[in-house]
């Protein structure tokens, strides 16, 4: 069992500045009830402090509420062409590997072959699994890998029968390794302020983790 504390992040963690007075956090809650059944941020870069906590590999997830989504589109058309970028979502409403089928995949060209590889925090929710092997099914060109950070809920059986439909359908599921955190740094993390090309500095445990959720990957599937 990892001995992992858990963690409180601070404002600044959760994409909020850490010096909003309460007042307007207050205001912040409300609005964010008020908000359109579909919030997500796309990019191609994402802020190093959110990398930093949402990606962590650690078991208790706590405060992490968050999917964060960085794809890589490989279509083989006439014209082999790769796109990247990252979504994110609040999960209250659309989930990031939604807002992917939604909207990233039908800009790639129709009928192609995509290449697509997810570089995940947190593996999919039971609706979000479904909606991955809906759309393997349908679309026979579409190869799809899955990097996650975590698993997600995975002692739940609707969880582990989720992860296991996912790969009957021909979903390939891996577990990050540190190599594989290191390629998101590089590749879909702004550079900090002042640092120009600042290398990736594991996290204690990174390596233990990754053992982790691979055994449990292993044995769910």
């Amino acid at each position: 069992k990892m001995a992992e504390k858990q963690e409180e992040p601070s404002n600044a963690q959760n994409g909020e500045p850490d010096n909003a007075e309460e007042g307007e956090g207050k205001k912040k809650k409300v609005k964010r009830e008020d908000l359109p059944p579909f919030e997500i941020v796309t990019g191609e870069r994402l802020p190093a402090i959110f990398f930093k906590f949402q990606f962590r590999n650690v078991e208790y997830s706590s405060g992490r509420n968050k999917t964060f989504l960085c794809y890589v589109v490989e279509t083989q058309g006439k014209e082999p062409v790769t796109s990247r970028g990252y979504l994110e979502d609040e999960h209250a409403a659309a989930h990031a590997e939604m807002a992917f089928f939604n909207t990233i995949l039908p800009s790639c060209q129709p009928g192609a072959r995509h290449d697509v590889t997810w570089y995940v925090s947190s593996s999919p929710c039971v609706t979000c699994a479904q909606r991955i092997c809906e759309a393997l099914r349908k679309d026979k060109g579409l190869r799809l890998t899955i990097m996650v950070g975590r698993l997600f809920m995975w002692e739940e059986p609707e969880m582990q029968a989720a992860l296991r439909s996912m790969k009957e359908a021909g979903c390939k599921l891996r577990i990050m390794k540190p190599q594989d955190f290191e390629y998101v740094w590089k590749n879909f993390v702004e550079p900090e302020e002042g640092e120009e090309a600042k290398s990736f500095v594991p996290w204690e445990d990174i390596q233990e983790n990754f053992q982790y959720y691979e055994e449990k990957l292993a044995e769910i599937l």
